[in-house]
């Protein structure tokens, strides 16, 4: 498929089927999906009715990997593959969202299934382009040399590209789109013939045959992107066998628990840990990372990065079809198929376009000559060229060319989008909101003080305090166990353990009510705490943990959690972009005070869940504002925003949770989203204002008379192709200096 208006048709022609709902076209990922009933159309009926559109389909095997779930509780869900692109990378979600353009669909059809990589001039199109070029060549010469002979030749030329596109024309019809480009093109050209105007019917059938020439190797090209990013991909791995040998197996045989090994210079086949061996990885294919990273035994390992410079051993954690980079190059292809607002507005727009400019040439051709005595010929070739105008299919492929390269050009540095939606959301955004640990912060926080209360021993109350955090990923629960295991203490088991939200954990340890909490969720248990000591360890930063026994206070630990390495430039960034960055944390005032000071931003602190809530919809009231966080911890927080953004803290959170994430973990990552965001925005305005610029200065200069056919068609073909290149430009997006 070469633009939207593909999808509109594809969509159409199997929507007519028995029994079939809720098609979803991907144009970019070549994928159709649809529900079928029991009693519906078969499979074999929905490939005929593609087919007989022109196009290639096939049905996605089972074997080819597994079919993402779709939420169709037990409805039958058909995966359908356009022919000629190899896209067997096992991501089968095609989901996206079709339009009609307005009632115009353009068919790209008719083409030979060929090899993935096959040089465009070596395909159909471009055979038809060489032969009516070769004919109208042919004619121009002859009209300087043998006048007689040249007429014939402009009519073989025209001829030659009416036999396809007329069939085409007829073949649309009978799906139900008798208005499509082909039809307006081909009444057009034989209204010039008619006419007598066989030199203009021959340069305007050589011009659309051009056009779509170039639409498909411009969609080739905006594929590419996305299929680089599968190319990193080894074709095959060293796997172990159960004697301890090697064999060489295709990278889609292997099963999670299978071990391989690497050489230096091998890219990981699959997701994986480190078995024996250390390495310094580069996972610049997914993060954009550029600095490799030393990873040893235990440590996980992702697919597509290379071990530079060790020999590893290795246990596969993912199959083919569910690695990190499958996951990624699905995600991106989902997000490909999603829908902006802007382009959302330019298809409700474009569905007004269209009848108004057909409207506009039926008055063209009948009102002059009825009401002013005009000359029939004149007005009817102009009311011909205005049907040509007709056709928004540059307006309609501005916005979503635009995305498909943002969405690509970002997740080739480490920046996944889920959709157009968010990509423009996110470049609107007047502040961004950022959780404090994990995400400003390493999250790697460390005790630094122990300070004991009230006479109690200080490893003692440790000890205590550790066994009611076995159960806790926090963090600080986390820093805490680390301590414990440091100084050799033997951790008790805990019962009844829980929390209380955003306060404090609490557990019964050898038959002590433990709490392990916040200074404040402390003091209004009652137990009186050193507060001058809590306030000027907090003023140096640290976060202060109170530790309580039946209500008794035994220790104060203070933790400290370093800003990351990029944080304060990534925050400066930001403020240069215009942008107003908040940090929003469960810390207590002071320390969150002592971080934001360093980093230099605002801050809200001693904030529980539902208040990061209330102040985000404060903060959406002076206009969108983009959160930043975990993907866990703050997914309320998340979801509330105009647009969520997970920090690559781990793998799975930064696939999974929010509109989009960053996979290096780097604050500077936002603003180079935000930057991403801006460009594509700045592209689309660029490709609308090109399509319909054109459009407008073809309708005035063919109402005065000034153009003709071969221009008007020129604006259609040739506008897509200019806002289709011009969106390939993101796919060399770099970010800039903030």
């Amino acid at each position: 498929m070469d633009c939207a208006a593909c999808v509109a048709k594809v969509e159409k022609a199997v929507g007519r089927l028995p029994g079939i709902t809720d098609i979803r076209v991907n144009l970019m990922a070549e994928r159709l999906s649809l529900r079928r009933a029991e009693d519906g159309a078969s499979a074999e009926t929905i490939e005929r009715q593609v087919n007989a559109l022109g196009y290639r389909a096939r049905l996605v095997a089972p074997a080819e990997g597994p079919v993402p779930e779709h939420g169709h509780g037990g409805c039958g869900c058909g995966h359908v593959q356009g022919g000629g692109h190899d896209h067997d990378h096992g991501h089968k979600n095609g989901h996206g969202h079709a339009h009609s353009h307005g009632g115009i669909v353009h068919a790209h059809g008719e083409e030979e299934e060929l090899p993935l990589g096959t040089p465009w001039w070596q395909r159909g199109k471009a055979r038809l382009v060489f032969l009516i070029g070769a004919l109208v060549v042919a004619a121009w010469v002859l009209a300087h040399l043998l006048p007689a002979l040249a007429g014939w030749f402009w009519l073989a030329a025209t001829l030659t590209g009416l036999v396809p596109f007329g069939r085409r024309a007829l073949v649309l019809a009978r799906a139900g789109s008798p208005f499509s480009i082909e039809t307006l093109m081909s009444v057009a050209a034989l209204g010039a013939i008619a006419i007598g105007a066989t030199e203009e019917a021959a340069l305007v059938v050589f011009l659309f045959a051009l056009g779509e020439l170039l639409e498909n190797v411009a969609a080739g090209r905006a594929r590419a992107g996305i299929r680089a990013l599968a190319a990193l991909m080894p074709a095959t791995a060293r796997r172990e066998t159960a004697t301890g040998e090697l064999e060489e197996v295709p990278v889609a045989a292997l099963r999670p628990g299978d071990i391989l090994r690497l050489r230096p210079g091998d890219r990981v086949p699959s997701d994986g840990e480190i078995l024996e061996g250390r390495s310094a990885m580069d996972e610049s294919p997914v993060t954009g990372e550029s600095v490799p990273v030393l990873r040893g035994p235990g440590e996980p390992v992702v697919a597509a990065s290379i071990s530079t410079d060790g020999a590893l051993r290795l246990r596969v954690t993912r199959g083919a079809a569910d690695n990190t980079l499958a996951r990624i190059v699905r995600l991106v292809e989902e997000a490909t198929a999603s829908r902006a607002p802007t382009q959302r507005f330019i298809e409700r727009f474009s569905a007004w376009w269209t009848p108004g400019a057909m409207a506009a040439s039926a008055l063209t051709m009948l009102l002059p000559p009825l009401l002013f005595g005009g000359e029939w010929g004149t007005w009817f070739y102009r009311g011909l060229a205005l049907l040509l105008v007709a056709c928004p299919c540059a307006l309609v492929i501005s916005v979503p060319a635009a995305m498909a390269s943002g969405l690509s050009a970002g997740a080739r540095r480490g920046l996944l989008v889920k959709g157009g939606a968010a990509l423009e959301a996110i470049g609107g955004a007047r502040s961004i909101a950022f959780d404090k640990t994990g995400t400003l912060t390493e999250g790697q926080p460390r005790v630094t003080d122990l300070i004991p209360l009230g006479g109690a021993d200080a490893d003692m109350a440790l000890r205590l305090a550790a066994a009611a955090e076995q159960e806790s990923a926090h963090p600080l629960a986390r820093a805490i166990l680390a301590e414990a295991e440091a100084r050799g203490l033997s951790l008790p088991p805990a019962t009844e353990s829980g929390a209380v939200a955003g306060r404090a954990v609490q557990a019964v340890v050898e038959g002590r009510r433990i709490s392990v909490g916040s200074p404040r969720h402390a003091a209004e248990a009652g137990a009186a705490l050193d507060d001058a000591r809590v306030a000027m360890l907090e003023a140096e930063g640290k976060t202060v943990v109170a530790v309580l026994a039946d209500g008794l206070p035994l220790v104060l630990i203070a933790l400290r959690d370093e800003p990351r390495e990029d944080a304060a430039a990534g925050i400066a960034a930001l403020r240069r972009l215009g942008l107003r960055p908040v940090m929003l944390t469960g810390d207590n005032p002071r320390t969150g005070a002592a971080i934001a000071g360093m980093l230099g931003m605002e801050v809200e602190a001693g904030l529980l869940p539902a208040d990061k809530l209330r102040h985000i919809g404060l903060l959406r009231q002076a206009g969108p504002v983009a959160m930043v966080g975990d993907g866990i911890n703050d997914a309320p927080a998340l979801a509330a925003a105009s647009v969520g953004i997970a920090m690559g803290g781990g793998t799975d959170v930064a696939l999974e949770a929010a509109d989009a994430a960053l996979l290096r973990g780097k604050v500077a990552g936002v603003a180079e989203l935000v930057q991403l965001s801006r460009a594509t925005l700045s592209n689309v305005r660029q490709n609308v204002a090109v399509a319909v610029g054109l459009k407008l200065v073809l309708l005035v200069t063919t109402l005065l008379g000034i153009t003709g056919l071969w221009p008007a068609i020129l604006a259609d073909t040739g506008a897509t192709v200019l806002v289709t290149l011009n969106a390939l430009r993101l796919l060399a997006w770099r970010p800039r200096p903030a």
